[in-house]
């Protein structure tokens, strides 16, 4: 199984609540692929730096490389997140871009996204953790 981890799921992950131990166990386990979205490590470490500081940042940064392949914004992944935009945003409240790349993402490495984030809540290729 290949999981997109979602900003949302390492977020759990790092505060230690309750949907970050499902996180945990995934994360922990040999028996899956991991990827994280380049735009997710800026959502995390902004969040990260601005509430606990850039040591602290850098720690998490440094840690989701080593737990996940880190997948970069290609133009593939960039064009299908656009269509992926233009058709979620008719349907959801509050969809953002970094959904659609999370989500293309997802749809490109044939993945399930990890995430507790509503937007995710009824798609098919959503693992939800909440």
């Amino acid at each position: 199984m290949r999981y997109v981890i979602d900003s949302y799921a390492w977020l759990e992950y790092f505060m230690g609540t309750a949907s970050g131990k499902k996180v945990k166990e995934i994360i922990d386990s040999i028996a899956y692929e991991k990827l994280t979205p380049t735009i997710c490590v800026a959502e995390i470490y902004a969040k990260v730096l601005r509430v606990e500081g850039s040591e602290k940042a850098e720690l998490q940064r440094a840690f989701i490389k080593s737990r996940s392949a880190l997948i970069p914004l290609t133009e593939e992944i960039a064009v299908e997140a656009a269509k992926i935009d233009v058709e979620m945003k008719r349907k959801i409240p509050g969809w953002g871009m970094a959904d659609s790349i999370v989500l293309s993402t997802a749809r490109i490495k044939k993945a399930k996204v990890l995430t507790g984030d509503e937007h995710f809540q009824n798609l098919p290729e959503t693992e939800f953790i909440k």
